[in-house]
């Protein structure tokens, strides 16, 4: 069976996505998968069974991007088009059976499963392979938990302060978590950098992993967390797909369809970030690690 899976550019909506995949290669075990994504997401998939290639999807002026990955899948007949991103690509492959997006109303993880028509949804989940559960041992220290915080965004409105996270660092430290070590987590690239430095000039004990890990290794990372806070953003996907407790902080995005999935994850909302107080996001702890 050959499934042509075309997934987002965004690496939060790719890791939610990760839950219908899950489901399919479950359902057919002898699939051979063509994911198709952006060039932010590309890791997710990178430890996913049944791979049998990824398509990174680049954007070209005039939408000459879609056009380039036409020529590159209709030449196949597939068993299954799945398009999350509800692209006329869908309608213009030669396949036996298609599933394409149409909102409805409901969460992201609700719209996307109702793609294949499941409710409940599937829940995203995280690949890795026993090199980056090892790279994980290497970085983290093995006696201590660790608190990741991931301070950094795709838009500026939606980062909380770094005094703020280190703030609820000190507060979970003292009360909930026996010394832990914090790990500040971020993308790759100057700007991400940027973001996070505040946050690591203020815990200087801190262990930097921004930018300087795979997707893979950061989902290894992940399921070794006592607890994760971090802003709405593709990482906060990670942690809640990797089972990590997962406090995501929402300002200005909609808390009601993006709140982090897991089995142990909540969101913290605000009007804005500086609506967010410490308290809350160390209650919020409370009751997951309760």
């Amino acid at each position: 069976m050959k499934i042509l899976f075309v997934t987002s550019t965004r690496l939060g909506d790719a890791v939610l996505s990760t839950g219908l995949l899950d489901h399919l290669i479950r359902s057919h075990p002898e699939a051979r998968i063509t994911v198709v994504c952006g060039p932010v997401a590309e890791g997710v998939f990178s430890r996913m069974p049944n791979r049998e290639r990824t398509i990174v999807l680049r954007k070209q002026n005039g939408g000459r991007h879609w056009l380039a990955l036409w020529r590159e899948v209709a030449l196949h007949v597939w068993d299954l088009v799945v398009d999350i991103r509800g692209s006329a690509l869908s309608w213009l492959v030669p396949t036996r059976r298609r599933a394409v997006f149409r909102r409805v109303p409901g969460t992201k993880i609700a719209q996307l499963g109702a793609i294949l028509g499941l409710s409940p949804p599937p829940a995203p989940v995280v690949w890795t392979e026993e090199a980056d559960r090892r790279e994980a041992l290497r970085l983290l220290p093995a006696a201590r938990p660790i608190v990741a915080l991931a301070p950094t965004a795709n838009w500026d409105p939606k980062v909380w302060p770094a005094e703020r996270f280190a703030a609820a660092f000190g507060a979970v430290a003292g009360s909930l978590i026996a010394d832990p070590s914090a790990v500040v987590l971020g993308g790759p690239g100057a700007r991400e950098a940027a973001m996070a430095a505040p946050l690591l000039a203020a815990l200087p004990g801190a262990i930097d992993l921004v930018g300087g890990i795979s997707l893979s290794v950061a989902a290894a990372v992940l399921r070794r967390a006592a607890l994760f806070i971090g802003n709405d953003s593709g990482l906060m996907h990670l942690a809640a797909a990797a089972g990590a407790p997962t406090i995501g902080l929402f300002g200005p995005t909609d808390a009601a369809t993006y709140a982090p999935v897991g089995r142990c994850a909540v969101a913290v909302a605000g009007g804005s970030m500086e609506d967010i107080a410490v308290p809350r996001v160390v209650e919020a702890a409370a009751r997951l690690l309760g």
